[in-house]
């Protein structure tokens, strides 16, 4: 993955069509932005249970989007990150009707996960309460079979998202199979979705445990020998997150977002500037994904202390509410189904009231963080939550998701706030401070300031947290120029 800003979009929510429309506004009206590309899950349906997360058949592109051959094109001009759904598949993958027309008799039997599987013996209370899940209930719904046999089956996510056995040899050369695929597609890097439930093992969380990090070392080397980098998805305690990050090339920055809310809404940046201190320099930034907006991620787990404390997660979780006009409310917890326990749905832009000036110093602060920014398609273009998709839906993140037309692309480009995301996003690209080291400059509470050098090189962001102001100061030609990154200032001048 190169040292670039990445774009990460539906293919179609963001382009109006399918690969060749987002080729083209990535050929036109974004030509030169973007150093990668991760296009969110393309395969067979893209409109199932959940978005393109329970496959059906993770080998062929929705035709509705386009072919593999567009793939290759786009893989021609953008390093493309494609999802590795490793957890589960959909209930109407040929796998598992196979598996419920034949039972035991199918080549599929040991693929999927039941209660029995993994508690031959039987499960107690305690050992099901012990399980981790991100959303309320049991991870396991009865299904009946043809033959009129019930099994519980696994399923962490949706009924419709069947868990995978992932040491069955059926389960390990499913994935192996995906791998070769995006091997020879023009794939270049992959996120392993959901990874860190795919072990289970009886009297334990099944989440995030030590033989789920020997796992995602052995499907790691699997992707390398391919010439696959590979991302890890995982929420957890940030002390979980720095341990991952030893094991894989790229992990998620994930208590970034939370803690730039934090900064701005309190202005507060200790928290923060922190844990820039000891982040994991191997990461992918974000602000904001195709979920919410991580509260998991700087709380605390057991004994070990989070990086807020429990009330000023309350708190921030209460502004974005506030932000949002009650939206988010709407579109969180038990508010809307599919619902995640560790998360806020919410826009970015709309979590901090849309307010410009402050939108703006969390992306500068996002891409002088350590690791490599990533920019979601909405937040590229200051999106405001969506209720009307959200209303029809009823599930949360779709909040998050809107389907943008051309029109709308071109008028939200020519947005003077969008205007100047794309200049920081230009700077970022080309300054070549960014490629060596990073420390932390803050001289106040309400102060940030975080500095890149390498050699010669320099460029240093400082943030007055109180005024909503940033002021960016980098080497440029022997001398030195100073960018101010707000709206009101037009275009930025590249350094």
């Amino acid at each position: 993955m190169n040292n670039k800003v990445q774009l990460i979009a539906y293919a179609d929510r963001l382009s109006g069509g399918g690969l060749p429309e987002l080729q083209g506004l990535l050929d036109g009206p974004l030509r030169g932005v973007f150093g990668g590309l991760h296009i969110l899950p393309f395969f067979l349906p893209i409109d199932g249970a959940d978005a393109g997360f329970d496959p059906i058949d993770h080998t062929r592109i929705d035709p509705r989007l386009g072919d593999w051959s567009q793939m290759r094109a786009l893989g021609g001009q953008f390093d493309i990150m494609a999802d590795l759904i490793v957890n589960h598949m959909s209930s109407l993958s040929p796998q598992f009707q196979d598996f419920w027309r034949q039972g035991d008799d199918s080549p599929y039997a040991g693929m999927f996960l039941t209660l029995g599987g993994v508690f031959p013996g039987g499960a107690t209370e305690a050992e099901l309460l012990k399980i981790y899940r991100p959303r309320l209930g049991l991870p396991f719904t009865v299904l009946q079979l043809r033959d009129g046999r019930k099994r519980v089956f696994w399923t962490t996510f949706t009924p419709e998202q069947i868990d995978i056995d992932v040491k069955s040899p059926q389960g390990a050369a499913y994935l192996q199979s995906i791998l070769d695929i995006f091997s020879r597609s023009g794939v270049r890097a992959i996120r392993l979705d959901a990874v860190g439930y795919a072990i289970k093992k009886p009297g334990s969380s099944c989440f995030m445990i030590p033989e789920t990090f020997d796992f995602i070392g052995q499907l790691t080397a699997s992707a390398r020998a391919r010439g696959l980098e590979v991302l890890v998805e995982i929420h957890s305690h940030f002390e979980s997150q720095i341990e991952i990050a030893k094991h894989v090339d790229r992990v998620y920055d994930f208590a970034l977002p939370p803690l730039v809310l934090h900064a701005l809404f309190k202005s507060d940046g200790r928290p923060l500037c922190a844990w820039l201190e000891r982040s994991p320099r191997n990461a992918v930034t974000v602000l904001d994904t195709h979920d919410g907006i991580g509260v998991r991620d700087v709380g605390a787990d057991g004994a070990r202390p989070g990086l807020l404390a429990p009330s000023a997660i309350d708190e921030m979780v209460e502004t974005i509410h506030r932000n949002s006009g009650g939206q988010s409310r709407k579109a969180t917890g038990a508010s809307a189904s599919n619902l995640d326990l560790y998360q806020v749905n919410c826009t970015y832009y709309d979590a901090l009231g849309r307010d410009d000036r402050s939108y703006l110093v969390a992306r500068a602060i996002q891409f002088f963080a350590p690791g490599i920014p990533q920019v979601y398609y909405v937040g590229l273009l200051a999106g405001t939550n969506d209720m009307d998709l959200l209303s029809r839906s009823g599930t949360g993140r779709d909040i998050n998701r809107h389907y943008y037309s051309a029109g709308e692309v071109t008028d939200a480009l020519g947005r003077p706030v969008v205007q100047n995301l794309l200049d920081l996003i230009r700077f970022r690209n080309s300054h070549p401070a960014f490629g060596g080291a990073f420390r932390v400059l803050q001289t106040q509470d309400h102060k940030v300031g975080l500095e890149w050098r390498d050699g010669d090189h320099w460029a240093r962001l400082d943030v007055d947290l109180r005024d909503r102001a940033a002021v960016i100061t980098c080497s440029s030609d022997g001398g030195e120029v100073v960018i101010d990154p707000m709206p009101r200032c037009g275009s930025i001048p590249s350094a």
